[in-house]
């Protein structure tokens, strides 16, 4: 990922692109066709990226399969399909150009933390690559946007599905953030009340300790003694 983005930031600073609004330029120009072919094998890439759901079935990992992972693969594969042969160079550079950036982070992180546990403790960042994803698709919006504004020459209603589609994005990256940093551990999946990341069980639950039923026994003097009402003698 890091030479699709290396060959981008190159492609497009030789063929002298602009961040602003740039058109597409279906010539032969050696820049131009490097800029195309190297959005291509971005192409390529987000259709790799199929085999995460792969894996995840073969392991069984089914709760890995979320909604916002189908939806993401499929529909980033197929709209680049109609990128590549429509409008393969000119603004949709800016977007691939962007996205490739961020999965180069993505991927570091991925390849950090496969090295093991004893390289824990450095990954506290992994909440920041959501936040990351997050300001990208504000940002695609914030040029997007723009574009429309100068009446950049390249198709309209690719702008608009572009500002739709980011738009999706936000609501779906901003629900999975809310739910795996913000929503507190404490309420489990199954429905039971917890607090403090412990359930309760067979009692309330108070700062992480379980209070015992009335019934229970306890010691006192070195003597059983059950709680509750006095047996006569």
């Amino acid at each position: 990922m890091f030479i699709l983005f290396l060959q981008l930031f190159l492609g497009a600073k030789a063929a002298g692109y602009s961040y602003i609004c740039q058109t597409v330029d279906y010539s032969d120009d050696v820049n131009e066709v490097r800029v195309a072919s190297a959005l291509w094998w971005y192409y390529v890439s987000k259709g790799v990226e199929y085999f995460d759901t792969v894996f995840f079935i073969l392991r069984k990992k089914f709760n890995h399969i979320s909604f916002l992972h189908v939806y993401h693969h499929c529909t980033m594969f197929t709209l680049w399909w109609i990128g590549i042969k429509w409008v393969a160079g000119g603004q949709s550079f800016f977007g691939a150009h962007m996205n490739a950036l961020i999965h180069v982070v993505m991927y570091l992180y991925y390849g950090l933390a496969a090295c093991g546990p004893h390289l824990q403790k450095y990954l506290w960042w992994k909440r920041y690559l959501t936040i990351l994803q997050l300001v990208q698709f504000h940002v695609t919006i914030g040029h997007t946007a723009l574009s429309l504004y100068i009446d950049c020459p390249f198709p309209k209603w690719m702008h608009w599905a572009l500002i739709v589609y980011a738009i999706t994005f936000i609501f779906l990256f901003a629900n999975f953030y809310y739910r795996t940093y913000k929503t507190p551990k404490g309420f489990a999946r199954s429905g039971k009340h917890a607090m403090n990341g412990k359930q309760s069980m067979n009692g309330a639950v108070t700062n992480g300790t379980i209070s015992k039923p009335e019934n229970t026994v306890s010691m006192e003097n070195g003597r059983k003694k059950r709680k509750g009402k006095a047996k006569r003698e």
